[in-house]
């Protein structure tokens, strides 16, 4: 803490706030010695207002500047009560003297004074805002189509329901046969067909498995293109062959002859049809061209005037379309984006704090008991009429009271009834007349009595009581007592009641005599019963019932009363039947107490004990009642107050009470209970006067009546004064008891004096107390508590002019601390109050206004520690007030007491208090606002000027307050984070307050110093502080005032009429001063908004935690000014959007984490190639290039911004740990990161996930949409033009991020949510300590993120049905409404940049932008509704700009086609109806462009477009497909204006065209699921390309994408090169690039496929480039990369260098060298690690006619990835032909020999998969001498197996026999196919000799490999060498030459062989002989032995070898000889190897 004190101690206390600010300054930083934030000082808010009143004034908006008038008011509130009169009586204030008392009476009476701030609901969080509704009445149900039914797929029974429908059906056989995929010609498969007319008379042929239509057609034949039918017998029976137009033909068979006729005979006669209506068709075209004569000036008409001819209504429409239209249709119905945020949705308020409600009576647990009757067994008719009903015989008298068991105390008062019926309570009548001491009869009363109104009669006989419960439990129990008339021993009372012979005698016996007695003892009473509740007991039990009823009963209740009668609401007038409320003693624990609202002044007293066994006074003292009075004075006359409540049927307040009567019993013990309305006054002399009585029980009805009379006899007295020391005795007291009761008997107080007194008294048993009494006391006025009473006494001596003792006062407030703490809630209010006005009136002495903060902090702290903290906030906002200090010159409280707060903060010693007040500082903060808006309000100085409201002394003490809390928070947060957060929030709180009412400019630099104390390097928590602070202080009422939106320029003189034209002044169209940027100027101007987006730029640029804190406060704002009513005018809102535009900026600043690769990858996929794109010509240089997100990362592929791409995790993925298919950018470290300024400060932070993107695009459209057009193309004009795009990029990602996923995926996502948060633990620790109740939610939707979808879940619901429905719902309005927005806005920015777009015909990166939104909306499926618009804007789009789609590149026509071809097959039919009218007016636009000659570049792009859809297997719903091509012919039919033109034909054309390539379809989707079979179907297609470069280029990019799929990278690249190298051919045959495909032989021999390129019309429409190829080429250095064939990147660049070099691209070249550096370093590093594997081969065979069909008996090399095992492609295979056969149909077969087919069961699907390696001959192997060389450009491969004559498999040595077999491809690897036909097999067979010097060989060869390596793996080479020189005697290199060479068996061969066997054996020992030498120089001191042991070995082996060749073998010095450097080379030389062995490592099938 000493930095604290240290801090503290350099406060010096200077003169002026800047001073102090300066010091302040130095003391943080120099303790923190951190780096700050920057600071900007704030501008002068009342001067700026001053100065710039006429501007504001004038402002349309002025309510956006200006602060409403009568802000802040003060009302007095009437205190509301429960009672219809107060309940203070009238007279209380007069009489009241005590100063407590007084203020308890004045707390009581007051009324509440609140102050209002009239717009206080805007000032909190939106979720307060009193707007009706967030969300809108009726949300709309939009229609997408990933949520309609997946099984309306295919209806392709609605084929057959039009026009023509069913023509004929039956089963035929139809040969799997392709248009391009040769087969021998057997494989016809039994098919079910229906031929069927379509809806436009077209006719077509499909086929199914069955007559049953299921979803699919397994294949259609459309006859539209089909030119004749011809029987053809040779192929099959009963066959016929359709020729097709493009030159192939469909063959069919029938079942019978018959069949087959009828088949031909009705397709004849549809290709008959066809052939007529063609010719019909341009017998119509040329009439209608002579008809038409417009069609001459056709030329100029305008296509929407055309169109408007057009007679058909839909076309007629689209001619009538304008931009201004659609946006006026794009404008209805639209909602507010904010409404669908989760944040909203839930709209939870827990986290706002409730109403503070003014203090009230603490309501408890309530039930009324309502007493029936009570009847014991003695029944018979009473009183004068005995015919009436039997009653009880005698009177009974019942009390009710609730004792608590488990606490052991009684917890109500007693409630009395009379249940006696009137003629039983005759009785009783007369009896009272002789009551001791009662001066009027008890009978009727002859005149009404009222009390509070009511008729005193009425409260009498009250049967009704409520009782209250602050605590209940179980073990409360509702206890009644029994009470009779006193009569005499109980046993003698009772017993008639239990033993019952006579019931009807007994009864009247018993009747008579309780006559007798009730007219003799009447008013005394008995204990006769009690009970409880029923349970079996050994106690004597007296038959009877007693009737209650219990209900629980709210806190209004009609007709009833309080405990002292006075009529609670609502009450009527003249109402008999009376509830009253039984007063409850509440356990004296605080947190049951609660402060006292009304007046209430009780005394309870409970005589218990009276000890007379042994006195000696009185003879006769057994039968006693004690009598209690209460007097005000002991003269002889005084008279008792008639203060005692009455019983029932007695009056209500009598003046005397009595217990009841124990019978004979001397030492009484009494449970009664005497309840006493105190005086408002008391004095001295009040005190408690008893009187005891022997009572004469005998009943002599002879006696006479003086005997009768003296029923009382006196026998003692005792008294208690009231009052002790001025405070109310109460607990228990013991009194002695006096004879007699001389006057002025109360003087001998204590003990002392009674045994000298001067006044005459006789005591009892020698003054022993005798008297045992308890007394208690319910007030509301009196307070028990020393100190508190002591306090105000000394209080009051002060205020009636006593002389003020210094330090006095100081003493009585620190005794205050030690005040009970249930008697401190009581009386909270009264106490606070006097504490404050002692702080207001305190003199100069500071000691009194800091201790008397102490006291307030304790009482503050103590009612938090008990939860009671909610009546401290109902003091202050109702009770509290601050008064005038008693002097006109004193401070106000609010300054004292700030003075004193910041005193308390900087005293050092107290830690404990200092914690306390930051914890509990809410409480001293509201003070001081209260206070400080009555000052303002009462003295009326709110008219006055804000500088001038307050004196500057309390300026400078809030400056110093705010100081001495800074280090509180920013140094010893870590110590008290609870008390630092607490301040932090209560300090905002407080601010955002005097922002109202005092000097805004002031209050800006208190929170700017405040701000500037946090630290750019501050933890988590302190950031989080920060924001707290932040978001509390721009949520004030008035933030958009204080902002001061407007312009801070000089006025411009002139402005520009029209925004749109953009010849006069483009660069200052409308407001030159517009603020967009974060500059100091804009926070200084704005402080608020500025300060805010300051803050948030610096959190996103931190964790986590802190950027959602950051990012959650600012869009929380956003929503609270979106939904704000009082700014809901669009004019408004656009103002308060423009205050955020520096948020786009910043936006953009972070653009890469926003919108970077890994982010929108899918967004960006789509436009792979085009980003490099010439930038926009006219306004940018090269050098800000880079730092464009739209440019390439350094131009390759989609490498993320860290330079490496996508990995994968199997084995698919590199073993190499470097990285190694991380993209060539990884080596240019330290360059990269100052490519870029974006990216540098990007790289160390962490990307942003889904919730934040999302969030902060939120905020982006909030912007975007509001703010006004002028402001918008303004800010698109100021921006620089990378800016501009990445503005853009932001509208793109919008799409991305708010696209529908689907009610699917809503469900599979929640699901996905709850197994990973609520199922696993495993998360939590990563969980950040999130405050705000969305919190944890929306912490962890980033993890969701991978499930790419949209995440406003409620995730706190359970996951039902509705759940999903609801949120599907917001999900997609989200959807919609993001989309429209970002179509207004772009639809917008293509009316104000059409020039800048229309740039190089449309060529240009802005334009490709503009257009990848356009086609981003199709991409991301919108809803039925956006779709609507989206159509309507590509209309106007393609018609704006023409040249963009049909001049020059085709990649916006292609892109166009593709898209909206997709959208052709919706299950929408609205959908579909809208894209084949967008394609119609495409081609007919087209066909205008081109001055109505053709339409050739549309036609060929859809029928591209169309391959392509196939080829991503993307085209579903055929019959939906159809119906769109029905479409656009009928449009093509009813277009007039078109009618004379070739347009109708052409298009019919088209559709041919399109149903032809449709017919490949079925097969891709038939091997969907099978990439080889898939790849090798579209390579067929592409190969029946060749005279169609854009197709072919079609489906070798659609095989690329399968490959990197799949991850075969090599494969890609190889598609890649291809597609290069068929450009680069285009260019050359054109003259336009001086190499063809030669170019790239060295990449891949199998490039020349390439040049069989045919010029036909096909090639009419190409508009290749340079440019089309240098993106290719740089495609494939990409691609090359990621196959790791780094060898190959150099051949690539020598074809793009020249051209960079031609056209001065010196950075591209730069980054071309740079990734060539990298490349050759990757070379290097992999040849040194050896971890690069580029593939793995096996031969695969498939046999089984009947599965495989044309593939039967076929042989592939398959090119497996990296170290795939035999068992992995086996089990691949099985798998995916057990998929499509069946698992139990399909077979591998094991071994690797030549299959007879004829053994094969015919029932299965055999697969023979075998290993292969390369294979290469000795010379090629010289040739190919690195292990790349060795794997790239190979067709031939090997494999060996191994048998013996005599049949099996393996032999000894002299009978070993191998075959090998080498296979040749029809393509090298690696080819753009995984899998290539072996097209060539030779065998060669080995005899065992053969098979003996082929072993010797590869030993060698791997010794020798081993020891040529730069680094010997010497685990390896001790292996190899072992395997060669330690074997066992029968095995080895040993057992050949035994076998060969021995003398006895050489002469078998031939001498040859042997010899060449000999030689190699020689380079075997020399090989192992230097094996040896090298693991000598290697092994260390443990390994000799093992070396020696080796080295024995080997000379043994040299002995017997050098025996049997009769040659010395080796000579050991030659291992010591300078040779073995060379010998190296010598042994590669003799033994033909290289260092690397080739083949001859072979493993053999068996070993993989």
């Amino acid at each position: 803490m000493a930095e604290v004190r240290k801090f503290t101690k350099r406060l010096s206390k200077p003169g002026t706030a800047a001073e102090l600010r300066q010091s302040v300054s130095e003391a943080v930083r120099s303790s923190l010695l951190l780096e700050k934030t920057k600071v900007v000082e704030p501008l002068d808010y009342e001067n700026v207002v001053l100065q710039r009143r006429a501007q504001i004034y004038s402002d349309p908006l002025r309510d956006l500047l200006m602060f409403p008038m009568e802000d802040v008011s003060i009302s007095v509130i009437g205190r509301q009560q429960r009672t219809v009169q107060s309940t203070v009586p009238e007279e209380a204030h007069g009489k009241a003297q005590s100063l407590f008392v007084k203020e308890c009476i004045k707390t009581y009476h007051s009324d509440w004074h609140v102050v209002n701030y009239k717009y206080e609901e805007y000032s909190g969080d939106f979720r307060m805002l009193p707007c009706k509704s967030f969300r809108p009445e009726k949300i709309p149900n939009h229609v997408f189509e990933i949520d309609e039914d997946i099984e309306k797929d295919e209806d392709s029974s609605s084929l057959c329901s039009q026009k023509g429908g069913i023509i004929k059906q039956g089963w035929l056989y139809k040969a799997n046969v392709n248009s391009t995929i040769t087969v021998t010609m057997k494989v016809f498969k039994r098919r079910y067909f229906y031929l069927t007319q379509l809806p436009d008379g077209s006719y077509i042929l499909n086929s199914y498995k069955d007559e049953k239509i299921s979803k699919e057609s397994k294949g259609c034949i459309f006859l539209d293109a089909c030119i004749d039918v011809v029987q053809c017998p040779k192929m099959r029976r009963y066959a016929f062959e359709l020729k097709m137009l493009d030159k192939y033909s469909h063959y069919l068979a029938a079942e019978s002859e018959q069949e087959m006729e009828e088949w031909l005979v009705t397709l004849k006669k549809i290709i008959q049809i066809n052939t007529e209506s063609l010719v019909q068709e341009r017998k119509d075209t040329v009439e209608s061209a002579q008809d038409d004569d417009s069609s001459s000036q056709g030329k100029s008409e305008n296509i929407l005037e055309s169109l408007e001819r057009s007679m058909h209504p839909e076309l007629m429409k689209y001619g009538r379309e304008t931009e201004q239209l659609n946006k006026l249709s794009r404008n209805e119905g639209r909602q507010n984006l904010f409404s669908f945020d989760a944040e909203v949705q839930r709209l939870d308020f827990s986290g706002i704090e409730p109403d503070v409600k003014p203090f009230e009576e603490k309501c408890s647990w309530r039930f009324l008991v309502n007493c029936h009757d009570l009847t014991f067994n003695l029944q018979t008719p009473v009183g004068d009429r005995a015919e009436g009903s039997p009653t009880n015989v005698e009177p009974f008298f019942i009390s009710l009271a609730l004792f608590d068991v488990k606490n052991n105390c009684k917890i109500s008062a007693d409630f009395h009834v009379d249940l006696n019926p009137p003629s039983v309570r005759e009785m009783l009548l007369g009896s009272f007349t002789q009551a001791a001491g009662d001066s009027h009869p008890k009978g009727t009363p002859t005149n009404e009595h009222l009390i509070h109104g009511i008729a005193e009669s009425h409260l009498r006989y009250i049967k009704q009581g409520v009782f209250s419960v602050a605590n209940p439990h179980v073990e409360i129990f509702l206890v009644a007592r029994v009470e009779k008339v006193l009569q005499g021993s109980i046993t003698h009372c009772v017993d008639p009641y239990i033993k019952n012979s006579d019931p009807g005698k007994t009864a009247q016996k018993v009747h008579k005599l309780a006559k007798q007695v009730c007219s003799r003892l009447g008013q005394y009473r008995m204990p006769f019963a009690w009970a409880a509740r029923p349970e079996k007991t050994k106690l004597q039990v007296i038959p009877g019932h007693l009737n209650i009823t219990i209900e629980c009963i709210p806190l209004e209740l009609s007709s009833c009363v309080t405990a002292s009668y006075i009529p609670i609401k609502p009450f009527e007038k003249g109402q008999e039947n009376i509830t009253i409320e039984v007063e409850e003693f509440v356990p004296e624990v605080a947190k049951y107490r609660y402060p006292f609202t009304i007046y209430k002044n009780h005394l309870y007293v409970y005589p218990l004990h009276l000890k007379y066994d042994s006195q000696k006074t009185f003879a006769k003292a057994r039968n006693i009642v004690v009598c209690m009075e209460f007097k005000d004075s002991d003269e002889a006359d005084a008279q008792a107050l008639e203060c005692i409540y009455g019983k029932p049927g007695g009056p209500l307040l009598t003046a005397n009470a009595c217990a009841v009567v124990l019978h004979h019993n001397q030492s009484p013990e009494f449970y009664d209970e005497i309840k006493i309305e105190l005086p408002i006054h008391l004095h001295q002399k009040h005190h408690l006067l008893f009187t005891f009585y022997h009572v004469s029980c005998e009943i002599n009805t002879k006696a006479s009546v003086k005997k009768q009379d003296s029923i009382e006899t006196p026998v003692g007295f005792a008294w208690l004064p009231v009052l002790k020391d001025g405070r109310i005795i109460t607990f228990e007291q013991h009194l002695p008891v006096s004879a007699n009761l001389p006057p002025g008997y109360l003087s001998p107080g204590d003990t002392e004096s009674r045994r000298q007194q001067s006044v005459d008294i006789k005591w009892v048993d020698g003054a022993k107390p005798l008297l045992k009494i308890k007394i208690h006391l319910e007030s509301t006025i009196y307070t028990q508590d020393l100190h508190l009473h002591k306090f105000f006494q000394y209080c009051q001596l002060v205020q009636a002019g006593a002389k003020e003792v210094p330090g006095e006062l100081v003493k009585y407030l620190k005794c205050l601390h030690a005040m009970e703490s249930q008697v401190m809630i009581q009386f909270l209010p009264v106490i606070l109050m006097q504490l404050f006005r002692v702080l207001t009136n305190v003199s100069q002495e500071d000691e009194v206004a800091v201790n008397c903060t102490m006291v307030l902090l304790h009482i503050v702290s103590k009612c938090h520690e008990e939860g009671l903290d909610h009546y401290l906030r109902s003091f202050i906002k109702y009770g509290f007030r601050a008064e005038k200090p008693s002097t006109s010159q004193a401070k106000m409280t609010h300054e004292i007491l700030a003075a004193a707060m910041a005193t308390v903060l900087k005293q050092s010693a107290d830690f404990l208090a200092i914690n306390k007040l930051l914890k509990y500082s809410w409480f001293f903060f509201e003070a001081l606002a209260k206070s400080m808006a009555m000052y303002l309000l009462e003295e009326n100085k709110i008219k006055l000027p804000r500088a001038q409201r307050f004196p500057d002394s309390y300026h400078h003490v809030l400056h110093s307050l705010l100081l001495a809390i800074i280090p509180h928070v920013t140094i010893r947060y870590s110590e008290i984070p609870e008390e630092s957060r607490n301040v932090n929030f209560s300090l905002a709180n407080f601010l955002k307050r005097c922002l109202t009412f005092m000097d805004r400019g002031f209050i800006f630099n208190l929170i700017n110093d405040y701000v500037s104390g946090f630290s750019r390097k501050d933890p988590k928590i302190l950031v989080e502080f920060k924001f707290e602070f932040l978001q509390t202080i721009c949520n004030h009422e008035h933030y958009i005032p204080l902002n001061l939106p407007m312009t801070f320029a000089k006025p411009k003189l002139q402005r520009v009429q029209d925004y749109f034209s953009f010849a006069v002044e483009w660069f200052t169209s409308v407001d030159v001063n517009l603020e967009y940027n974060l500059t100091d100027e804009y926070c200084r101007h704005h402080f608020l908004v500025g300060m805010l987006l300051r803050e948030t730029a610096l959190a996103l640029q931190d964790n986590y935690d802190i950027r959602f804190t950051a990012i959650t406060v600012l869009k929380n704002l956003l929503i609270k000014h979106a939904f704000d009513n009082r700014y809901q005018h669009k004019n408004q809102q656009a103002k308060i959007a423009q205050l955020y535009l520096p948020l786009v900026a910043l936006l953009l600043e972070n653009i890469q984490r926003v919108a970077g690769r890994d982010t929108l990858y899918s967004c960006m996929a789509m436009s792979n190639s085009a980003s490099r794109d010439e930038f926009l010509c006219n306004f940018t240089s090269p050098s800000n290039r880079s730092s464009l997100i739209v440019e390439k990362d350094t131009g390759y592929g989609t490498a993320l911004p860290n330079g490496h791409s996508m990995k994968r995790d199997d084995s698919k993925g590199s073993l190499s740990s470097e990285g190694a298919t991380g993209s060539p950018d990884q080596y240019n470290t330290g360059e990269n990161s100052r490519r870029s300024s974006t990216r540098s400060n990007v790289s160390h932070h962490s990307r942003l996930d889904q919730y934040e993107i999302r969030s902060l695009l939120m905020c982006y459209l909030y912007v975007v949409k509001m703010v006004s057009e002028d402001t918008l193309l303004t800010y698109w004009n100021k921006i620089s033009p990378p800016e501009l795009i990445n503005v853009l990029v932001l509208l793109e990602v919008c799409l991305f991020q708010f696209r529908y996923a689907g009610k699917r995926n809503i469900a599979r996502v929640h699901d996905a949510w709850l197994l990973k948060h609520v199922g696993a633990d495993r998360k939590s620790q990563t969980m950040p300590a999130l405050r705000s109740r969305a919190g944890l939610m929306q912490a962890r939707l980033q993890h969701l993120s991978s499930l790419e979808s949209s995440f406003t879940l409620n995730h706190n619901a359970g996951t039902s049905e509705a759940d999903i429905v609801h949120q599907a719902l917001l999900e997609g309005n989200t959807a919609t409404e993001v989309s429209l927005t970002v179509l207004d806005t772009i639809s917008f920015f293509t009316q104000c940049f059409k020039n800048q777009l229309l740039n190089n015909d449309g060529h240009n990166p802005l334009m490709k932008k503009v257009f990848d939104i356009h086609l981003a909306f199709l991409k991301n499926g919108q809803s039925e509704a956006a779709l609507k618009h989206v159509f309507a804007s590509l209309r106007a789009f393609i018609s704006k700009f023409p040249s963009a789609f049909f001049k020059g590149r085709m990649t916006m026509c292609a892109a166009l086609c593709y898209e909206v071809l997709k959208c052709c097959t919706s299950k929408l039919a609205s959908t579909r109806n809208e894209a084949s009218a967008l394609l119609y007016l495409l081609m007919r636009n087209n066909f205008e462009f081109t001055k109505r000659k053709t339409f050739l570049r549309t036609h060929l792009q859809i029928i591209i477009a169309v391959s392509q859809l196939i080829a991503d297997v993307a085209l579903n719903g055929g019959s939906r497909f159809q119906e769109s091509l029905f479409i656009i012919n009928n449009f093509a039919n009813s277009d007039r204006p078109m009618k004379a033109t070739a347009f109708p034909s052409e298009v019919k054309d088209l559709t041919k065209r399109i149903r032809t390539v449709l017919m490949a379809t079925a097969q891709m989707k038939e091997h969907e699921k099978d990439p080889e079979m898939l790849i090798d179907l579209q390579y067929s297609l592409a190969k029946s390309y060749a005279s169609t470069p854009e197709l072919r280029k079609t489906w070798l990019d659609s095989m690329a994408k399968i490959h990197v799929k799949n991850g075969d990278f090599s494969e890609a690249a190889m598609c890649y090169v291809h597609v290069a190298a068929l450009v680069a051919e285009f260019l050359h045959r054109k003259k336009l690039f001086p190499n063809g495909c030669s170019a790239f032989r060295k990449i891949t021999s199998n490039i020349d496929e390439e040049g069989a390129m045919k010029e036909d019309a096909g090639m009419m429409d190409v508009h290749y480039s340079e440019e089309v190829l240098v993106e290719l080429l740089e495609q494939c250095v990409d691609g090359l990369w990621k196959a790791e064939r780094y060898e190959t990147i150099s051949e690539v660049s020598k074809l793009i260098i020249p051209i960079y070099e031609k056209r001065r691209e010196f950075e591209k070249l730069t980054q071309l060298y740079r990734t060539l550096h990298g490349a050759y370093t990757k070379i290097l590093e992999v040849m040194h690690t050896r971890k690069r594997l580029l593939g793995t081969f096996f031969r695969v065979a498939f046999y089984g006619q009947t599965f495989f069909e044309e593939e039967d008996g076929k042989e592939y090399i398959y090119k497996e990835p990296k170290l795939t095992g035999l068992s992995e492609i086996s089990l691949r295979l099985l798998k995916l032909y057990g998929e499509k056969f069946g698992a139990e149909n399909v077979k591998i077969i094991q071994d690797s020999n030549k299959v007879n087919v004829k053994d094969l069961d015919s029932k299965y699907a055999h697969i023979q998969v075998t290993y292969v390696k390369p294979y290469f001959e000795d010379k090629e192997l010289s040739e190919r001498k690195t292990e790349f060389e060795r794997n790239h450009n190979i067709r031939r491969f090997v494999f060996e197996s191994p048998y013996t004559l005599s049949g099996k498999k393996h032999g000894s040595v002299e009978e070993q026999c191998k075959r090998r077999t080498i296979l040749t491809t029809s393509n090298s690897f690696p080819y753009v196919k995984k899998r290539i036909p072996v097209n060539n097999e030779q065998q060669v067979n080995l005899k065992p000799i053969d098979v003996a010097t082929d072993e010797i060989k590869d030993k060698t060869a791997e010794l020798q490999k081993l020891c040529s390596s730069n680094e010997v793996d010497m685990i390896q080479l001790q292996l190899k060498l072992q395997g060669c020189v330690s074997v066992q005697v029968n095995a080895g290199p040993l057992a050949y030459a035994r076998a060969f060479l021995n003398d006895n068996q050489s002469s078998k061969y031939p001498a040859k062989k042997v010899n060449e066997l000999k030689e190699m054996f020689r380079n075997f020992i020399q090989a192992c002989g230097l094996a040896l030498e090298l693991n000598e120089q290697l092994i260390k001191e443990d390994q000799v032995e093992y070396h020696e042991g080796l080295k024995s070995n080997f000379r043994d082996m040299v002995k017997e070898l050098s025996d049997i060749i009769h040659e010395q073998m080796y000579q050991e010095d030659t291992m010591h000889s300078p040779w073995m450097h060379d010998s190296l080379n010598v042994f590669c030389a003799i033994s033909g190897t290289s260092g690397d062995g080739g083949y001859g490592s072979l493993r053999s099938t068996a070993e993989i």
